[in-house]
């Protein structure tokens, strides 16, 4: 069974381009999947059945959410499919199986009064500062994902032309405009304070730690966190949130949804479409808030 599913995750990563992050998920609940069934007595994948699936399912129970008990059984999904088509698997014991039902959260978003609160706190008179106004205004500007952001390196940055060229999911390409703020933001940063931070060592990737190393995921929620406090912005705010906040606004000021699916980078335009119902939320509470007769 681990042979098989090796050879899944390897055709994950090499034929689909799917990141790391996202292979090593796949291998992790296939993992425990494969666990469990060898504990029913179950040591080939051939055996498996859809009642082993639904009995997997069902012993799953309450201690998963059913986000997360759909993401298991879309796992089995993708890699039954993988061995019909390249290990002559006869049958997909999971194909009619139906996913958990689950309500699709909207995404949260700041206020337009909040972000630029937000962007006020890093002092651009200093080194780290300048990298963090520049790296705000970036996320802000273009809706990037955390992982674009620390993995942006200078040949993809245009500040003339005023664009960033990004590469996300599945290894492809968009490109994305800045705007004159992020733009002026990031060149300070370029010719000032990234000097001082690479130390005269050659970096591709464009934001740096105080090391002069390439700044973490982790380092980018720990510096929104403490800005967000500083900004006086309540709950817990993620880069992610900067993301929805981009897209959130664009369309309360009539972006078209086409344009905005290119930009964010998804495959399929109904992952966009959820931002008009966060747009139309948003402006029926402004509604009931200020109109006379709510």
């Amino acid at each position: 069974m681990d042979e098989l599913l090796d050879r899944f995750l390897s055709y994950l990563s090499v034929e689909k381009g799917f990141s790391g992050n996202t292979v090593a998920a796949y291998g992790s609940d296939l993992q425990e999947i494969r666990r469990y069934l060898q504990e029913k007595g179950i040591s080939r994948w051939e055996d498996v059945s859809a009642q082993n699936v639904q009995s997997y399912l069902e012993w799953l129970g309450s201690r998963l959410s059913p986000r997360s008990r759909a993401r298991r059984l879309a796992a089995l999904r993708s890699f039954f499919k993988y061995l019909q088509r390249f290990e002559k698997l006869e049958k997909n014991p999971v194909l009619r199986l139906n996913f958990p039902r689950i309500g699709r959260p909207l995404p949260k978003a700041l206020s337009s009064a909040e972000v630029e609160s937000l962007l006020a706190v890093p002092d651009s008179g200093s080194v780290l500062g300048q990298r963090d106004r520049a790296m705000l205004e970036l996320l802000y500007a273009t809706g990037l994902r955390v992982s674009e952001l620390v993995e942006l390196e200078l040949r993809q940055v245009h500040l003339d032309a005023g664009y960033v060229v990004v590469r996300g999911k599945g290894d492809k390409e968009r490109l994305v405009p800045m705007g004159d703020l992020a733009a002026e933001a990031l060149k300070a940063y370029l010719e000032e304070g990234r000097v001082t931070l690479s130390k005269k060592t050659f970096r591709r990737e464009v934001f740096l730690n105080r090391r002069g190393q390439s700044l973490s995921r982790q380092g980018v929620w720990k510096i929104i966190r403490n800005y967000a406090r500083r900004a006086g912005v309540p709950g817990k705010l993620t880069p992610h949130m900067l993301r929805h906040s981009f897209a959130t606004h664009l369309l309360e000021h009539g972006a078209d949804l086409r344009a905005l699916q290119v930009m964010l980078g998804h495959a399929d335009i109904s992952t966009t479409q959820i931002y008009t119902h966060v747009a139309g939320k948003r402006l029926k509470d402004i509604h009931q808030k200020f109109h006379p007769r709510p």
